[in-house]
């Protein structure tokens, strides 16, 4: 495994136990700032409308496991496809189970750390 791929699995790592534990902050650190993410039934959206979601005070509480199928690092681009299994538990709702895979692409910063820059999350309802 070459430095990029463990870096790009430290981001992944990073990203979940933010997620789970809420903090928005770490998890905006992990993104560019002309992210796009693309989910089904939805317009893309960028930063902002994430950042909106993650922040707020109704913010859902997230759990589960990620599995990284593969990594590809080209130059200063990366992509990873992602096996995802989430709940998904809005403040005021049952939890939704949503499972599938994530086409992620990743662009290293000036600095040389990974950040995602672009996301096609194709998670579905599970039961």
């Amino acid at each position: 495994m070459t430095g990029d791929e463990r870096a790009i699995r430290e981001v992944v790592d990073t990203w979940m136990r933010a997620s789970r534990s809420g903090d928005a902050a770490t998890v905006l650190s992990l993104m560019t700032e002309d992210v796009v993410f693309m989910v089904p039934g939805r317009e893309p959206f960028g930063r902002e409308a994430f950042e909106a979601a993650v922040t707020a005070a109704n913010a859902p509480q997230i759990e589960g496991t990620n599995d990284i199928v593969e990594i590809q690092v080209f130059g200063d681009w990366a992509f990873i496809r992602n096996h995802l299994d989430l709940t998904v538990t809005p403040a005021a709702g049952e939890p939704m189970r949503r499972a599938g895979y994530t086409l992620t692409l990743l662009r290293k910063d000036r600095a040389g750390r990974w950040r995602l820059a672009r996301d096609a999350n194709l998670l579905t309802p599970r039961s």
